[in-house]
């Protein structure tokens, strides 16, 4: 039956971010799907994203860990693979960004957010793969952005790194493919999320944004959740280096 192929039953997954915003939409999704769950974070709490799992009858595993900090993540994945005996799906999810005309822009707050979100999702794809490709199949989803495919305005950080982010999936791809891992890519646009609240609160910017927008609105969190199941289960076994666009249309128009 076609709806087996979308069943994660037993699996593993680790979302880095995962709660709160998209990253908790995902891991729900993930977990209603069958899989259990180790969400990893800076420090916030993740109490919800454990309800949440826990009520979808799965394990829970709560890492608190600064991605910016190479030190903290030695190890990361061999402590889900210590604690569930696998680890099957990685989410490279976590991130965040600051907005400052290029000319301005803090020389440190750029080379934390390039570490957070590009340098430590390549390693934790490393420290995943072994695991992965001993058992001869994984799933590696990264978390871009319609930044992937476009500039934006005044986050060149984060633009360069989201446009990292689609060059090393596709990388990734290239070699792991044959190897039963596949290594795919989530590009969401706006999303209701605690992150964007400075461009919501905006009165030029929001409009301007809305108007663009072909849906009418903002994404949902839980809206992540159906993508992330697919690009985790059987049903994408044959997807290998793609980007997706989950946006509203933002990027038809």
């Amino acid at each position: 039956m076609i709806l087996d192929q979308f069943r994660l039953d037993g699996r593993v997954a680790l979302v880095t971010g995962a709660s709160r915003g998209l990253g908790q939409g995902m891991a729900r999704g993930l977990a209603e799907a069958g899989a259990h769950i180790a969400c990893c974070s800076r420090g916030g709490s993740a109490e919800e994203t454990r309800q949440l799992v826990e009520a979808a009858g799965r394990e829970f595993l709560d890492l608190k860990v600064d991605l910016a900090e190479p030190e903290e993540r030695k190890g990361l994945v061999q402590q889900v693979i210590d604690r569930f005996g696998r680890i099957d799906i990685l989410v490279n999810n976590a991130g965040g960004g600051d907005r400052y005309p290029p000319e301005d822009y803090p020389m440190e707050k750029w080379m934390h957010l390039v570490e957070v979100h590009l340098n430590a999702a390549f390693d934790l794809a490393q420290q995943a793969a072994p695991s992965m490709i001993r058992r001869g199949r994984g799933k590696i989803i990264n978390i871009g952005s319609v930044m992937s495919f476009e500039g934006g305005w005044r986050i060149p950080a984060y633009a360069a790194a989201k446009h990292g982010i689609a060059g090393m999936t596709r990388g990734l791809a290239t070699d792991w493919a044959g190897k039963g891992i596949n290594v795919n890519c989530i590009a969401p646009g706006y999303f209701d999320t605690d992150m964007p609240n400075a461009l919501r609160n905006d009165p030029v910017r929001a409009p301007q944004i809305m108007d663009r927008i072909p849906a009418g609105r903002w994404g949902q969190p839980d809206e992540m959740g159906g993508l992330a199941v697919f690009l985790a289960s059987d049903a994408s076994n044959y997807l290998h280096g793609s980007v997706i666009p989950i946006d509203g249309g933002w990027l038809s128009r």
